[in-house]
């Protein structure tokens, strides 16, 4: 009897090392493919931080085809990608309370629909590959149109840009990029938020 229970643990114990082993390759191994990145934006008191996973195109198409119009996106690779902010902000109109978020996209022909979840996840994605976002946690989702690149982005790019009185939160890949425009919400007053 001692030895079937010894030879249960131990099977046991082996299968939740390869279960680990996996779990561990899937999600650190893919870091050469997709390394991560923090970006950061800093203008006087206002402190913008991205974290994200930079896949890359590889000869694929990529909007429309590895990335499904219509379809969540966890705007990178690995793990969601993160956005936080130590202001309030106005983003495209809407107030963003300060924070940290998830961002998740919607990427669509025309344009993108940008959404800032309010709940952090383990991983971008669960096991049978569907975004981990749960809606019910969205503050904030806005519509913003596409622009198309002349050159093809080889790596996916998230960056900002200062545009006059704004900051762009522009996203980037293969022929097609969008700008998010934001400003600190105590600023908006003195600015005209029709930006597109």
């Amino acid at each position: 009897m001692k030895k079937n229970i010894l030879l249960g643990l131990k099977i046991l114990v082996i299968i939740m090392l390869i279960v680990l082993g996996k779990l561990f390759y899937d999600r650190y191994a893919t870091k050469a493919y997709s390394p991560e990145e923090t970006i950061t934006y800093e203008d006087n008191s206002l402190e913008l931080e991205v974290f994200y996973n930079r896949p890359y195109k590889k000869n694929r198409k990529i909007f429309g085809g590895l990335i499904p119009y219509g379809e969540v996106w966890r705007t990178g690779a690995n793990e969601a990608t993160t956005f936080s902010t130590n202001e309030d902000l106005i983003v495209d109109g809407s107030i963003l309370e300060s924070g940290k978020y998830t961002l998740w996209t919607i990427p669509m022909e025309n344009s993108w629909k940008v959404i800032f979840n309010s709940k952090m996840y383990p991983w971008g994605i669960n096991l049978d590959k569907q975004p981990y976002r749960e809606p019910e946690f969205d503050v904030l989702v806005i519509e913003i149109p596409t622009e198309q690149i002349a050159e093809p982005l080889e790596q996916f790019s998230i960056y900002f840009e200062k545009d006059h009185d704004f900051v762009d939160l522009t996203l980037s890949w293969d022929y097609t990029k969008i700008r998010v425009p934001i400003i600190k919400e105590k600023e908006a007053s003195k600015t005209p938020l029709s930006y597109h």
